[in-house]
């Protein structure tokens, strides 16, 4: 392999091969590629940008990179990912959901980045539950239950963890191509025959506009039918929290509360049955999407997905009473604090990453890698847009260490949330399908 020739074509917009494009992906997996060359790579892609071809091949070139599964299972492997936001539960709802109807769901799941939370440490806030699985019990745990959420091992993807570094600090994270191939080098490495996308734009996103959640979206969906996986995506809204509770062991509580007392009209489920019915059709599971979005919520009020979920909590080395005594294994913050609106108003807006960013720093996510994460702590009850407040109603509620850490809470909370005079449009759910 010549790294340099690979630059040199990327650079001057000429069409690559997959056998360079193989080559440099092993080359970035072993470090005969530099981090000179790597950071090189990454520019030209930034500033020139890839075409379907060469994009579809750099994704199947980095997931060969490392480990690919293959499954032997009674009915597809299917999952679903997204893009990042606020109080976004959905994965913790969908999989038991899916799983309840049959489908298998080996979800691979990664950590809270920047002001978004992350699956696998909400899910470790449930006292002894472990993420990290070998390969043979994650599909030990698919077989048995139907869906299980495990954090990526070193095997998978190894040249998207060298590149991906690389970008973090050469000014290219936002190469929407680079970005498309370090999502699906992951996801096609489980072994998935079909996923839903769900893109998430506004405030409390990475991609703020509508415009640019259709271009990423668009680039996702072609590049996963071209690497032989069923996809579509769904560009949601993510100007305000999806669920009312921000924070990790916050978060389990909501998830368990949708699937255990079967109050399901609510945003976060709303979007949940969406993303599944869609899944379900592309698997060839169902044949119309609006029957079996409705199959989806049905699971989530009648007690299968919750019975799906402690199942997997269990086999993940969580309590095996998890779900009947939730309640009671979460862990809780020493100090509670409600945050009253102080005027009247209809709550126009509101700072999603902001809100992100206040969890953070109360010590739900990470400033820095390898942080340890506080799992009680983070926001609930958060209003909504469109919500008529008083003054004395409430705005949120702080779940804090200190009394100190709460004061910069309500702060940030008073700063994020914006009252109006007159009632504002709601935005919508969901604002378009992208499909190949």
């Amino acid at each position: 392999m010549d790294a340099r020739q690979i630059i040199e074509k990327l650079r001057d917009k000429r069409p690559l091969e997959s056998a360079e494009l193989n080559a440099f992906a092993q080359g970035l997996a072993s470090g005969a590629v530099t981090d000179a060359q790597a950071g090189a790579f990454a520019m030209a892609a930034l500033l020139n940008g890839m075409s379907d071809p060469d994009r579809v091949a750099l994704t199947l070139a980095m997931r060969d990179s490392g480990d690919v599964m293959r499954w032997d299972l009674p009915a597809p492997a299917i999952d679903k990912h997204s893009t990042g936001g606020v109080g976004d539960c959905v994965s913790l709802l969908l999989a038991p959901a899916l799983a309840a109807m049959g489908a298998c769901v080996p979800m691979v799941s990664g950590r809270g980045l920047g002001h978004t939370g992350g699956t696998l440490d909400k899910l470790e806030s449930i006292p002894g539950l472990k993420t990290e699985v070998s390969d043979a019990r994650f599909r030990e745990i698919v077989e048995r239950v139907g869906c299980a959420i495990v954090s990526a091992s070193g095997s998978i993807a190894p040249a998207d963890k060298r590149l991906y570094a690389i970008r973090d600090v050469t000014g290219t994270v936002e190469s929407i191509d680079l970005i498309t191939a370090s999502i699906l080098s992951k996801k096609l490495a489980a072994g998935l025959e079909a996923l839903v996308l769900d893109v998430k734009c506004g405030s409390g996103a990475f991609m703020t506009t509508v415009e640019d959640a259709r271009a990423l979206a668009q680039s996702l969906v072609t590049t996963a039918n071209g690497a032989g996986c069923k996809t579509s995506a769904l560009i949601t809204d993510m100007n305000q929290p999806l669920c009312p509770s921000l924070g990790n062991a916050l978060e389990i509580m909501t998830v368990m509360e949708a699937m255990t007392t079967g109050e399901v009209d609510n945003i976060l489920c709303d979007v949940t049955c969406a993303l599944g019915g869609e899944l379900l059709v592309l698997a060839g599971l169902a044949e119309d999407v609006e029957r079996a979005t409705w199959a989806v919520r049905d699971t989530l009020t009648d007690g299968s997905a919750a019975e799906r979920f402690g199942q997997m909590i269990s086999e993940l080395g969580g309590p095996a009473d998890f779900v009947d005594h939730w309640r009671d294994r979460l862990p809780s913050a020493p100090v509670v604090r409600d945050v009253m609106a102080g005027q009247s108003g209809y709550v126009s807006g509101m700072d999603g990453h902001a809100l992100g960013m206040a969890v953070v720093h109360l010590g739900g996510g990470r400033l820095k890698g390898g942080e340890k994460i506080d799992p009680a702590v983070g926001l609930s009850n958060c209003c909504m847009i469109g919500e008529y407040l008083d003054a004395d109603s409430l705005v949120a509620t702080i779940h804090a260490k200190t009394a100190e850490d709460a004061d910069q809470a309500e702060a940030a909370i008073r700063a994020a949330i914006r009252l109006g005079e007159t009632a504002p449009d709601e935005p919508p759910l969901i604002y378009e399908k992208v499909t190949v």
